[in-house]
């Protein structure tokens, strides 16, 4: 798939599946209910749009070997441990499914909108280590394809 494709995916095709899922569905996995899995995307994009700055938590031994993961078309395993997640999930902060919906496409406005006068500028990701608009596109396509695998959106 192109970075086009991915984005296409992202910004319509998901969007619209999201719409499908009652804000409390559980998952196949997780501990996140459906709003919460949305909340938590939002959180990722703003990771990826520059608006919550991060530093590398990943040790630089085991970056290469993260990072060829994360750029490859393996999916992410079932029950993925995020160090930066409690172990219990936050309390839903936005009226509902809808409103989460929203603004996570806002979000991944943003995301565009950040890049589109330079797609080569980088932002840290946590665990992967500095990613340009590519490489950002290629991960929350892959993370979003998790979600929607954990709440039977899509059949992999």
């Amino acid at each position: 798939m192109t970075t086009e494709e991915k984005l296409a995916w992202l910004t319509n095709d998901f969007i619209q599946l999201l719409f499908t899922l009652k804000n409390d569905a559980t998952g196949n996995w997780g501990v996140l209910n459906a709003q919460q899995m949305v909340e938590h995307l939002s959180d990722a994009v703003r990771q990826a749009n520059g608006k919550v700055p991060k530093t590398l938590l990943t040790p630089s031994e085991h970056l290469e070997k993260v990072r060829s993961f994360m750029l490859s078309e393996k999916p992410f395993r079932e029950n993925t441990k995020n160090s930066e997640m409690p172990d219990e999930p936050q309390p839903v902060r936005l009226a509902g499914m809808s409103e989460a919906i929203v603004e996570l496409k806002q979000e991944l406005t943003s995301f565009i909108d950040f890049y589109k006068d330079d797609g080569n500028k980088e932002l840290m990701n946590p665990f992967f280590g500095a990613l340009n608009f590519e490489q950002w596109t290629h991960l929350l396509h892959k993370h979003a394809r998790h979600h929607a695998r954990q709440f039977n959106l899509i059949q992999e």
